[in-house]
């Protein structure tokens, strides 16, 4: 009797409270719909073709994750990126998003999108002398023996490569001056400042090769024939448009930098009618003072008036932790708000109060058309709220989060949040080729396996696509959108095509 009692209270209680079995599983169900409601995609109605391409993608995803979950050792995207660069691409779901078309990509900067393969074939050009300094190196184009500075001595980069004796090893010596890959990631960067410190040296160490205007421009087409070849139609660049220089010793300001992407650009549509475009976001480096800031200003504005179609905006670039946060910079930004559109990197840190934290606030006061990376955005209820008001665009790069120390494990990336809640977000790659990633194809995967629900579908992917275009700044933003449906559409009849005859 005495063990009757508690039970029977127990009972009555619930029943009192409405707790019966089916109570609680129709509740569960609201809650659950209701978030599925919120989630990124939910406004997506599948087709009948998409309805058949769907149960494909999600029967590759749900085994990919499902074998996560029961053997979580074995788990890729838990680790470090380099740890798992290569394997993905075996994966039936990667090359599914591979040949899916992915619309835009809206955060990228210049030189850091192609492959260490492609630098190193570039020091195979003429006239390129190269200084070696221990562990240090510099690059110069040149008609005769630079006469710049050299501690050691300037050599013809032909001559130094084969007078090593073996040239495939000279080559890999040179590769490793044009990756942050290393097989240990976290002993060789223990803390961010470790990892944005090689990082950063890519971009001195090259920019003797880059800043030649040959190369540069050689550089830009081809970079956009990489992300037209991964399925990409615009893009929109950010570049700090250093100064570039010739053999006959004539240089070039920022403005003629740009026209140089311009005149590329143009060939490159000719070329290939079928890519819809790009756009530059003059993007020069945060850590300086408020007076050269204001001399960026002037820069972009006559950017924008010499080149008015081919111009988007504005932002600041370097590690945000270590650079002079926005606020410094409020006179000077706020005076020229009414001329430029702002797309600010702000929140790349894992501080929570520290003035880098801040620049969030500063970037969304100031009129920030889109948001880099936003990584400290979930810790500020406020900001999310505004965001979602403003419609103000998030560029996602979740692979340069894990590379550049900011998350271990790509599972706890503030990306699912901001996906469960209906965020306007854009999934972009950053710098790619640095760590030696496609150009947009493993930062989709990876969010689509590693950070989104497990229940997220193709309609998550479509609409990501779709934001990529609705939040650039692309005039012709319909023409693009009809012809992304256009591609959409083959690429679904293709997939189900391809299951229905076994090839998958």
């Amino acid at each position: 009797m005495k063990g009757t009692v508690p039970l029977l209270f127990s009972f009555l209680f619930a029943t009192v409270i409405g707790l019966d079995e089916k109570h609680v599983i129709r509740e569960k169900a609201n809650l659950l719909a209701r978030e599925v409601d919120m989630m990124v995609g939910s406004d997506i109605t599948l087709t009948d073709n998409e309805e058949k391409a769907n149960a494909i993608v999600m029967d590759m995803k749900m085994k990919e994750v499902d074998d996560g979950f029961n053997y979580p050792q074995f788990f890729n995207l838990s680790k470090h990126f380099f740890k798992y660069k290569d394997d993905v691409k075996e994966s039936p779901l990667f090359q599914v998003i591979k040949n899916m078309p992915k619309g835009a990509v809206l955060h990228a900067h210049d030189t850091g999108l192609l492959s260490p393969d492609y630098v190193v074939n570039i020091t195979y050009s003429d006239d390129l002398y190269v200084c070696f300094v221990d562990e240090d190196i510099s690059f110069l184009f040149s008609e005769n023996e630079p006469e710049q500075s050299c501690e050691t001595q300037w050599l013809l980069m032909r001559d130094a490569r084969y007078s090593s004796g073996n040239v495939e090893k000279f080559d890999a010596h040179l590769r490793k001056h044009f990756t942050v890959v290393v097989d240990n990631p976290s002993e060789a960067y223990p803390d961010v400042n470790a990892v944005w410190n090689k990082f950063g040296n890519y971009f001195v160490k090259t920019s003797g090769l880059f800043g030649y205007k040959p190369i540069w421009e050689m550089y830009f087409y081809d970079t956009l024939k990489a992300f037209r070849e991964d399925n990409i139609m615009y893009i929109e660049i950010r570049s700090v448009l250093p100064p570039l220089y010739d053999l006959k010793g004539n240089t070039y300001d920022a403005v003629q930098t740009a026209k140089s992407y311009k005149k590329m650009l143009d060939r490159f549509i000719l070329d290939y009618p079928d890519f819809f475009g790009a756009r530059l976001i003059y993007a020069p480096i945060r850590l300086v003072s408020a007076s050269t800031v204001e001399e960026y200003l002037e820069t972009a504005k006559r950017i924008k008036a010499e080149l008015p179609d081919f111009f988007a905006g504005f932002d600041l670039v370097g590690q945000e932790d270590l650079g002079v946060p926005l606020k410094e910079f409020i006179p000077q930004l706020s005076a020229g708000a009414d001329e430029l559109d702002y797309f600010f990197h702000a929140g790349e840190t894992n501080w929570f109060g520290t003035t880098t934290d801040d620049n969030l606030f500063d970037a969304v006061a100031l009129g920030t058309k889109r948001i880099g990376h936003a990584f400290a955005l979930a810790k500020h209820p406020v900001l999310l709220q505004e965001v979602k008001r403003r419609n103000i665009g998030l560029e996602i790069n979740v692979i340069s989060n894990n590379v550049l120390k900011l998350v271990d494990d790509i599972r706890n990336h503030p990306l699912a949040s901001f996906l469960a809640q209906g965020l306007p977000v854009v999934i972009s790659s950053d710098d790619p080729g640095v760590w030696e990633a496609d150009p947009l194809s493993h930062d989709f995967y990876v969010a689509f396996v590693g950070v989104s629900s497990r229940n997220a579908d193709l309609r998550l992917l479509k609409k990501l696509a779709l934001n990529s275009l609705y939040y650039s700044t692309a005039p012709y933003k319909d023409k693009m959108i009809y012809e992304f449906e256009k591609r959409w559409s083959r690429f679904i009849d293709g997939l189900v095509r391809r299951d229905n005859e076994g090839e998958l």
